[in-house]
């Protein structure tokens, strides 16, 4: 079973609009949402899941807004959360920015894509661009030829509309890999994953068929072709458009496209990945004077790859004072506010090292409160490069008029959760 009903509230718990999908739960039940939340935010117990009762609320939120779907059913409850995060990703798709302002402003195309998302509690047409071809925020003109449902809303292929045109067919795939690693303060590896995603830039005309090769090794393994470097995919998910019991028999990626941006599918590697901006530091506290930094960056991938706009978070005392900063490369700046000293470098070629040095003073009381270790943080982006060895091997693209199409892929490495522990 889905939801009963949605309710989008605003931080004080005053309901902006509503939707009651099945009437099978009192719709005054959401008075007692925000006591509640409030009630585990003092225990320090918040859930994103609370009951009132035999009523669950499953909420999430969203800048100055809570998204509330209530059920008094053993719903599944990764359904809802799927669905609450569409309704967020549809609205600002509609209205740019979602906060109770825009939902003040557009009550009516707010109803009007609350009818269109659910159905008697469970979703149904979900992707923006479908909903935009008949849910516009022109006002409404009588014309009595144009009002008949869209063929796409009832159609097999719901993500697709028929009589797509371009005089130039192309597909753009963007390959792009974030490495997530922890390392602790002796320098150990302590653990690293690879998250990837596909994402495409489809401009086709017509209904065209596409299959995708990957050098994934149980394809390699299932047709007997051992050649190269291949790479074990974990964790895979598809955007609906995949054939999944193509892809079950015979690891053959096989769909017919949405138009535009979409993202094909994800996937995690889980494998030792070596810290491509390996960080050595040294914090020295002089306790009541200062407290000094030195940090050395070490690009840890090849010679020809460079990392784009590089950034290393060190984190500093929060009562520190009159930073003075000496770098070989980039530029380092204070941010009081996030206690951190940010270290910028535009671009970092592989191999090569750089230093940053930094100076603050410290007041002559000490800070009584106890303050945790947090680590040094890096971001940054590698283009023409994947860690895991992923490679497109092919694109093909079939349509019934037999046009010719040109696929262009990109690779992109960048940063996720890359943590780097200190000893201070």
């Amino acid at each position: 079973m889905s939801a009963s009903a949605i309710f989008v509230l605003d931080l004080k718990g005053k309901v902006l609009i509503c939707r009651n999908y099945k009437g099978d739960v009192d719709m005054a039940e959401i008075d007692h949402f925000m006591p509640l939340l409030m009630e585990h935010e003092e225990e320090g117990l918040l859930c994103p899941v609370m009951s009132h009762g035999n009523v669950h609320f499953m909420w999430i939120k969203h800048s100055n807004l809570y998204l509330v779907a209530t059920t008094n059913k053993n719903s599944n409850a990764s359904l809802v959360y799927s669905f609450l995060y569409k309704l967020v990703e549809v609205f600002t798709e509609y209205f740019k920015e979602l906060e109770e302002e825009s939902i003040q402003d557009n009550f009516v195309v707010v109803y009007e894509l609350l009818d269109e998302l659910m159905d008697f509690g469970f979703p149904q047409t979900t992707d923006s661009k479908i909903l935009q071809e008949y849910i516009t925020q022109e006002g409404a003109k009588l014309e009595v030829a144009k009002s008949k449902v869209p063929t796409t809303v009832t159609n097999a292929v719901s993500w697709r509309s028929e009589g797509i045109k371009y005089k130039k067919n192309e597909v753009f795939i963007d390959v792009i890999e974030s490495i997530n690693v922890l390392v602790n303060a002796n320098g150990s590896v302590m653990s690293s994953d690879i998250v990837g995603s596909i994402k495409l830039k489809t401009m086709l005309s017509g209904m065209p068929e596409l299959r995708l090769g990957l050098n994934d090794r149980v394809l390699f393994a299932l047709t007997g072709r051992d050649k190269g470097k291949t790479v074990v995919m974990e964790d895979v998910k598809f955007h609906q458009c995949v054939r999944l019991s193509r892809f079950e028999s015979d690891r053959t990626i096989s769909f017919i496209p949405p138009d535009g941006e979409s993202e094909l599918m994800s996937y995690r590697i889980n494998t030792h990945v070596k810290p491509l901006i390996w960080i050595e530091s040294v914090i020295e506290k002089f306790s009541h004077s200062r407290v000094e930094i030195m940090v050395k960056a070490k690009g840890q991938f090849k010679k020809q790859s460079v990392a784009n706009n590089v950034e290393v978070r060190v984190p500093v005392p929060s009562d520190a004072d009159s930073p003075k900063f000496k770098t070989s490369t980039g530029h380092a700046k204070y941010v009081p506010e996030k206690n951190l000293v940010v270290w910028t470098i535009k671009s970092f070629p592989g191999g090569k090292e750089f230093l940053m040095r930094a100076h603050f003073g410290l007041p002559s009381v000490e800070n009584d409160e106890m303050e945790g270790k947090p680590p040094i943080t890096v971001k940054f982006e590698i283009p023409y490069f994947t860690v895991s060895g992923i490679q497109v091997r092919y694109m093909k693209i079939i349509e019934k008029s037999g046009y010719q199409a040109l696929p262009w892929v990109r690779y992109i490495t960048q940063s996720g959760d890359y943590q780097l522990r200190t000893n201070v």
